[in-house]
């Protein structure tokens, strides 16, 4: 399979694109729903652990959505026009949501199966009242941090300046640096370089960020336009985000 942690990786124009307009009917488009669903397995999985409680269930009901999705019953759905991947895996777990919620009520209503079976930490008690999308949406945020952060750190160690990342790390994501005096001297650097180091650093995470964006959107979307939304999902209450602006 394709690294799909690669910005120049997967299938032109973008995956998503490709799987848009093709409603997932050839080869290539099918392989490319595959690689964005486990590129963004995540959202899908914390969601669902947080109606149903256990990471248990929620890897079970993951594996059970995923599996609706890929098998091309949900795909004929996407509609192009929308635009973006998130949109459409989001709509897509509103009804795998509601199939569970009436799955839930048959088994409460016996449905063949004893009552006494069902758990406490069963579905026939969801842990939420539905679906939050703004939870949801932050979840795919995150992910989309964390896949570029791969990216960026994949590129460095290949470069041999593993080093370099672990220690710069921290201008990505939000948290303080050493003094640039012991940092450019642990490094080898001139407190110059250490400067330039990191203004290249941080350039690369936000091409990467753009780069795994431009994969989940149809041609023609504003790739800023989108960043922009996820910088302020990241900068809600409870987020913490890097300089991706």
């Amino acid at each position: 399979m394709t690294d799909s942690r690669s910005p120049i990786a997967g299938f032109a124009p973008t995956r998503w694109s490709l799987v848009a307009r093709a409603r997932g009917t050839t080869p290539e488009a099918r392989a490319a729903l595959s690689e964005l669903c486990e590129a963004y397995w995540r959202p899908v999985f914390e969601t669902l652990r947080r109606w149903h409680g256990t990471d248990d269930e929620a890897r079970e009901w993951a594996q059970e959505f995923f599996a609706h999705v890929l098998a091309g019953g949900r795909i004929e759905g996407a509609d192009p026009a929308r635009g973006r991947f998130r949109s459409y895996l989001l709509g897509a777990l509103r009804h795998f949501e509601s199939d569970l919620r009436e799955r839930a009520s048959r088994l409460k209503r016996g449905g063949g199966v004893p009552i006494a079976s069902l758990s406490e930490d069963g579905i026939a008690e969801p842990a939420t009242a539905g679906l939050d999308p703004f939870r949801f949406d932050r979840e795919w945020a995150f992910t989309l941090l964390e896949r570029a952060l791969a990216t960026v750190e994949n590129d460095l160690r290949s470069a041999g300046k593993s080093a370099h990342f672990e220690r710069l790390k921290p201008a990505l994501v939000g948290d303080e640096l050493p003094s640039p005096t012991d940092l450019a001297r642990e490094l080898g650097l001139t407190e110059g370089a250490l400067k330039v180091a990191i203004h290249r650093l941080r350039r690369r995470f936000r091409e990467a960020v753009r780069a795994e964006i431009s994969q989940t959107l149809t041609d023609g979307d504003d790739v800023q336009e989108e960043l922009r939304y996820l910088i302020e999902v990241l900068a809600s209450p409870g987020s913490q985000t890097g300089d991706v602006s």
